[in-house]
């Protein structure tokens, strides 16, 4: 399990990876600044049971099984973004519309469309070697099996009174995108 706080500070000091945590724009519109192709990789979407970290954050009682989303956010083919997404089996295809049918589309640019979601608070962790979501990347992107530890950020969407909670696990590449596309590059695309 993961030790999840509300402060920045504790989990990671650099100033660059701190933009990128704290922002609370849509993650998407960032990453799709600072490239000229920007991918939504899904790796699965189905029912499973929720990690021991997840299931009281979503306000169930213990763990259950949840509607489940992992993808990888690319930018110029580069993996830069780990997301996870559990919606509890309660929320409705009314609260949640979208969600089963995304594919390979962005979550973030639907939530961040939609005048009805409201976002919670961020919390950070620093996910470790024996954290599931880290085994999960490490057998999606093997290159980072020599990763102790990645930093992360969740926070929960509230839609018609269904959660959603969405995790964001920043890969090292993050870190080598440049802030913004010069101008010529943005009018060519």
């Amino acid at each position: 399990m993961a030790h999840w706080v509300e402060h920045i500070n504790t989990i990671d000091r650099r100033p660059a990876m701190q933009d990128w945590l704290t922002n609370r724009d849509s993650l998407t519109a960032r990453l799709t600044a600072r490239c000229t192709q920007f991918r939504v990789q899904r790796l699965s979407q189905h029912k499973a049971l929720c990690l021991p970290d997840e299931y009281a954050v979503i306000g169930l009682a213990q763990r259950r099984q949840v509607h489940e989303r992992e993808v990888i956010l690319r930018c110029d083919g580069e993996a830069m973004i780990y997301g996870h997404t559990v919606v509890p089996l309660s929320a409705t295809a009314t609260q949640w519309p979208l969600f089963q049918g995304l594919g390979e589309r962005s979550l973030g640019s639907t939530l961040f469309n939609d005048p009805q979601v409201v976002r919670g608070t961020l919390s950070y962790a620093r996910l470790h070697q024996t954290h599931p979501l880290m085994r999960r990347i490490v057998r999606a992107l093997p290159r980072l099996s020599a990763e102790r530890s990645l930093t992360a950020r969740r926070s929960l969407f509230w839609r018609k009174g269904a959660c959603l909670l969405v995790t964001e696990v920043f890969l090292p590449a993050v870190l080598t995108l440049p802030h913004k596309l010069p101008e010529t590059v943005r009018k060519r695309r």
